[in-house]
């Protein structure tokens, strides 16, 4: 039962890994990256669809995106999920494409980021911390249901610390790898 235990902490702060995984993926850093676009949604016949399944998205020179859309028709309705979506960049329209170019961060604006980076990984924590919480009771509640005896609901406890350990450690060298490209010129 301790193992089955140990199991689910291990799949739900897995679950709190990656989604500060994708969470970050959509900090702004100066280099271009689609996963940005992920949240815009485009009017596509009077259904909201996400635009990455309107469009191909490439990577131009490292600091901007091009949107080469299936069906040119929609070329209007793409630009203006854009700029619904407040990503903080104005998309430019050739009739074709649609490019989204990357200012250069100033050093005020990286640090701004790199504090949300910061806060982004301490709710992390947070959620992990909180299934920690959740397995130990569960596994103290095992000592007065089945009368295991404290050694092994000592055992259970460590178990569910170390694994807490490990998953706070890749939060955090997930959050300084974020920081240090936020950081980067």
């Amino acid at each position: 039962m301790i193992e089955e235990i140990a199991k689910q902490t291990n799949e739900k702060m897995d679950k709190c890994v990656n989604q500060l995984k994708k969470e970050l993926a959509n900090v702004r850093t100066g280099r271009a990256n689609p996963m940005i676009l992920d949240k815009v949604l485009v009017d596509y016949y009077g259904a909201p669809t996400g635009l990455r399944q309107l469009a191909q998205v490439s990577v131009s020179e490292g600091t901007t995106l091009v949107i080469t859309p299936f069906d040119k028709t929609i070329l209007k309705e793409i630009e203006k999920a854009i700029v619904k979506a407040e990503i903080g960049i104005t998309p430019q329209s050739d009739g074709v494409v649609i490019r989204l170019s990357f200012p250069p961060l100033t050093q005020d604006r990286r640090k701004e980021l790199a504090k949300e980076v910061k806060a982004l990984g301490e709710d992390a924590k947070v959620a992990i911390r909180n299934v920690r919480r959740d397995s130990t009771d569960a596994v103290k509640k095992l000592e007065k249901s089945q009368n295991l005896p404290e050694d092994a609901i000592k055992d259970g406890t460590d178990k569910v610390q170390k694994i807490t350990d490990k998953f706070i450690k890749i939060v955090d060298e997930t959050v300084s790898l974020k920081e240090k490209e936020v950081m980067e010129i």
